[in-house]
C-alpha cells in the first residue's frame, strides 16, 4: 500500500473479521476491531498497540456506534476502510420462520450495517476519500432452500449498496459488495440459529438443504485468510469492483443466475415489451 490507512472492521472476534483484522495488521495498516466483547479480541492487540484501538459495538445499537466512530476519530483522526462484517445466519423454510428471529438477523445483517455506514460517511465525506467493504454472500445473488430470510437479508445488502456506490462515486468514495460462498468460518456453525418449526413437507428441500450445510460446516472449500488478501487487493485497486465474488461456488452461482435471468427475460422479451403504455 501507499500510505498506511485506517480500517474500522465490525465483528472481530471470528470469520471474515478476524481473518481480515489480523491480515490488514500484519501488512503495516492501523485498524479499529470490534465485537460485542472486547475479551474477543484483546489477543489482537498484542504486537500492534500503536496501530490498534479495540472497542465494544454491538450494531444494533446506535449510540454505541456513534460513540464507536466517535473514538475512531479521536485515536486515528480518519476512517479510511468501513468494512461491515458484523452478521448472523439463520435457517429455516420461510413457513417455518419465526418473526423475532427473523427481525434479530435483519437487524444485525441490514439495519446494523446501514446505521454503521450512515454513521461514517460524514467522516468519508469530509475527506472526499473512503471505501465502504459491505460483506454480503453469493446468497445476496441466489436464494437457497432453508435460507430465505437469510437471502433477504443479503439481497437487501446487495441493493443498499448498489444505490450507494452511485450516490457517493463523485465523492470519491467506492463501495464494495463482498460475496462468498462456503468458507471455513463459523457462519455455519454457531453463528446460525435454527428454526424451531419443522415442517415434514419441506423435508426434501429445506430440510435437506440445512443438513447439507451444517454437515460441512468448518470443511468448505473457502479460506478465510485468502479471503482477506483478496478484500485487501480490492481496496488497493485503482478500480475497485462493485461486487467481488469469493469462492469458486460463488462464481459458479452467480453465472448459472445471469444464466437463469436471460432465459426468463428473453422468453417474456416480447410480454415486457407489451406492458408499456401503447405510444400514441
Amino acid at each position: 500500500m501507499d500510505m498506511k490507512k485506517v480500517w474500522f472492521i465490525t465483528g472481530c472476534s471470528t470469520g471474515f473479521g478476524r481473518a481480515l483484522a489480523s491480515h490488514v495488521l500484519s501488512i503495516g495498516q492501523q485498524v479499529v476491531v470490534t465485537a460485542r466483547k472486547i475479551s474477543d479480541i484483546s489477543d489482537l492487540i498484542i504486537g500492534h498497540e500503536s496501530d490498534v484501538l479495540a472497542l465494544s459495538l454491538d450494531v444494533t445499537k446506535p449510540d454505541e456506534i456513534k460513540n464507536a466512530v466517535h473514538k475512531a476519530i479521536d485515536r486515528f483522526g480518519r476512517i479510511d476502510v468501513l468494512v461491515n462484517n458484523a452478521g448472523i445466519g439463520y435457517f429455516g423454510a420461510v413457513e417455518e420462520s419465526e418473526d423475532e428471529a427473523v427481525r434479530k438477523m435483519f437487524e444485525i445483517n441490514f439495519f446494523g450495517l446501514a446505521n454503521m455506514t450512515k454513521a461514517v460517511l460524514p467522516v468519508m465525506r469530509k475527506q472526499r476519500s473512503g471505501h465502504v467493504i459491505n460483506i454480503s454472500s453469493v446468497g445476496g445473488l441466489v436464494a437457497f432452500p432453508a435460507l430465505g430470510y437469510y437471502n433477504a437479508s443479503k439481497f437487501a445488502v446487495d441493493g443498499l449498496s448498489e444505490s450507494l456506490a452511485k450516490e457517493v462515486a463523485h465523492l470519491g468514495i467506492h463501495v464494495t459488495i463482498v460475496a462468498p460462498s462456503g468458507f471455513r468460518t463459523d457462519w455455519a456453525g454457531r453463528s446460525a440459529e435454527n428454526s424451531k418449526i419443522v415442517i415434514d413437507d419441506y423435508a426434501e428441500s429445506a430440510g435437506a438443504n440445512k443438513s447439507f450445510i451444517r454437515g460441512y460446516s468448518g470443511n468448505q472449500p473457502g479460506d478465510p485468510k485468502r479471503a482477506a488478501q483478496a478484500i485487501v487487493k480490492a481496496v488497493e485497486s485503482k478500480e475497485p469492483p462493485l461486487r467481488l465474488l469469493l469462492g469458486a461456488a460463488a462464481l459458479k452461482g452467480a453465472t448459472a443466475k445471469l444464466d437463469v435471468l436471460k432465459k426468463d427475460y428473453d422468453a417474456w422479451a416480447d410480454t415486457t415489451v407489451w406492458a408499456d403504455h401503447p405510444k400514441e
